[in-house]
């Protein structure tokens, strides 16, 4: 219901009704005075109860509840005024306004203008300098136009007193509506933009009913039409609190800052209209009372236009002076960064690059704008790529990060880690903005550091971290085909290191590991354990199949090699076990039993030929 601001509210819905039935009921003669002091009673009720639940609304903040506090107490005291003004009409005392009820309203009329003048208008300096400036031109040219066209004839006679008094009356209400439409304007209000125009309106109708019903009318008008001239703007102001209630919602910053950097047309509106009315006083005739009037108004009201202009020329003076430091200092940034910023439509079209693309792929700038960075990306990182820009269409706004490959211009890949944000909704980028580093050492680096913790120093092969995490990968295969494990101990190894020394060993086992390498087959891996031990993983091969394989790598490793212009050999005994993905730990102790139970074979073999 309250994001609906009120559409189908049922109170607010019973006051627009309410109020058109006041139009018979006052025109025909069926209400009269009491009638409509009583009527001015209940929406005194009504304010003060819109007004309290506002001043205690969860969603209102503390500067807000506080103002609307300030409305609760104003909207009492013409409560009290109304109400005892209604007791002395039902006593008889006639339709004459006491000074009871005129000093309840009048405090009440008080506590809102502080309020309104006291609420803070954002900004500072003279930028609130100028809120003021446009405050006190639309007053000025708003009793201007009292002065002209109600005022001027009619504050004389014997009752010149009271006119003054409703004058003024009429002034301060028009001060409150301005007040808050200025708050409407400004982006602080507590109140939205329609509620507040709606209670403006209010304000500065009851303003000029209060004086016209009052004073500035003569007597044979229907006394209906007076209650009406006064009820009615009670009725909006009463709507105008209904529907803030119900439009109520958190503070939307970004909407105030919107609304802040509005400029009102009422001061310019007035200035027009003061001007014009200067015309038709003029054209009316010689220079009296109603023209010398106009006449100040008019120097009065240039006068803090030309502040308020004088104000403006200032601030924009160092408003570009801030601009041209500003775009130096981007410019300089721009100029001397070593990393690369572009900007790319959401095709990867480049609209805007850095002079830094000539550093880091080699291009200068003016012709890296108009291709396509997908099509400077490694094909192998495009699935980041595009994992890159799913996330970003789903958190737009928000900053990501990838590490990818592009073209240089000496046609090799470059590593870049990239920091992109979307701001394809942002109506002055409209595109997404990409910072790009040069990472090619640090990948390098981290390659290197990868390789070292996974593959053994000597040979080259895996080392048994990298053997066990490619066990944990196929126990997690999706199909549940048959795992192989080789384990290898070479025979002989140990007479070759006390005999030729540690340099000719490792030789020996380089030239193991290559032959090694060159029987297995794609996705096949040999390992080295450590010293003369090493192990071969065979996923999808089962036992027949890695029995061959072992006979084979046995018959391999026993040819002889050449080290250090000697003719070595070395024989290998090879265990063998299968079973299924998951169980890598029961297979390698299974082929290192399988080992040994060969390697006692072979030197029993040996020993009976002896």
């Amino acid at each position: 219901m309250r994001n609906r601001a009120g559409a189908v509210d049922p109170v607010l819905l019973a006051l627009v009704l309410g109020g058109l039935l006041l139009i018979p009921l006052f025109l025909g003669g069926f209400g009269g005075g009491a009638a409509s002091w009583t009527v001015q009673t209940v929406l005194d009720g009504l304010d003060v109860w819109f007004a309290w639940r506002l001043a205690r609304h969860p969603d209102v903040p503390a500067i807000g509840r506080r103002f609307w506090g300030a409305v609760v107490a104003a909207c009492c005291a013409s409560a009290v005024g109304d109400t005892y003004q209604t007791l002395l009409t039902y006593a008889g005392a006639g339709d004459q306004v006491s000074v009871v009820q005129t000093g309840f309203v009048v405090t009440g009329m008080i506590i809102v203008l502080v309020a309104t003048l006291r609420h803070p208008l954002g900004g500072e300096g003279r930028q609130r300098l100028r809120l003021w400036l446009d405050a006190g031109t639309v007053l000025t040219a708003v009793a201007v136009f009292l002065w002209y066209f109600l005022l001027a004839d009619e504050l004389r006679g014997r009752q010149a007193i009271d006119r003054w008094a409703a004058a003024a009356t009429a002034v301060v209400m028009l001060l409150i509506a301005f007040g808050v439409l200025k708050l409407v304007l400004s982006g602080t209000a507590p109140f939205s933009r329609a509620a507040g125009v709606l209670g403006s309106l209010g304000v500065a109708s009851t303003a000029l009913s209060a004086s016209v019903a009052s004073v500035l009318t003569s007597g044979d008008r229907p006394p209906g039409v007076m209650y009406l001239a006064q009820l009615i703007p009670c009725v909006v102001m009463a709507a105008s609190f209904r529907l803030q209630l119900l439009q109520t919602r958190p503070v939307d910053p970004a909407r105030g800052r919107a609304l802040r950097q509005r400029p009102s047309v009422l001061p310019y509106l007035a200035v027009i209209a003061v001007q014009l009315l200067v015309v038709n006083a003029l054209r009316d005739g010689g220079p009296d009372l109603r023209t010398w009037g106009v006449a100040i108004g008019a120097v009065a009201i240039t006068a803090l236009v030309l502040s308020r202009q004088l104000s403006a020329v200032r601030d924009n003076e160092q408003l570009l002076t801030e601009l041209d430091r500003q775009r130096e200092w981007f410019r300089a940034l721009v100029q001397n960064t070593s990393d690369l910023t572009v900007v790319v439509r959401l095709d990867g079209t480049v609209e805007y690059a850095t002079p830094a693309a000539r550093r880091v792929l080699g291009v200068p700038a003016e012709e890296l704008v108009g291709t396509s960075l997908h099509d400077r990306t490694h094909p192998d990182d495009m699935p980041t790529v595009r994992r890159h820009v799913a996330w970003q269409a789903e958190n737009p706004g928000q900053s990501t990060g990838a590490q990818v490959r592009w073209r240089h211009a000496d046609g090799t890949y470059r590593w870049l880690d990239l920091i992109s944000t979307d701001l394809s909704r942002n109506p002055h980028v409209r595109g997404v903005v990409i910072n790009a580093r040069d990472a090619s050492e640090a990948r390098a680096l981290h390659d290197e550091l990868q390789r070292q913790a996974t593959r053994d120093a000597l040979t080259g092969l895996a080392n048994r971290v990298l053997l066990q995490r490619r066990i944990d990968e196929a126990a997690g295969a999706p199909d549940r085909a048959p795992v192989s494990m080789l384990l290898i101990d070479l025979d002989g190894f140990k007479a070759i290191n006390d005999r030729h020394g540690h340099h000719a060993g490792d030789q020996v086992l380089v030239i193991v590991a290559e032959r090694l390498g060159g029987l297995l087959g794609a996705g096949e891996m040999a390992a080295r354990l450590g010293g003369d031990e090493f192990a071969v993983l065979l996923p999808g091969t089962g036992p027949r199949e890695a029995a061959a394989l072992a006979d084979r790598i046995a018959a391999v490793a026993a040819e002889p090699m050449l080290v250090n212009n000697r003719w070595l050999t070395v024989g290998a005994s090879v265990g063998v076990a299968s079973g299924r993905p998951g169980e890598g730990d029961r297979l390698l102790r299974e082929a290192d039993a399988e080992m040994y139970r060969r390697k006692h074979d072979r030197k029993a073999h040996q020993t009976s030929l002896r």
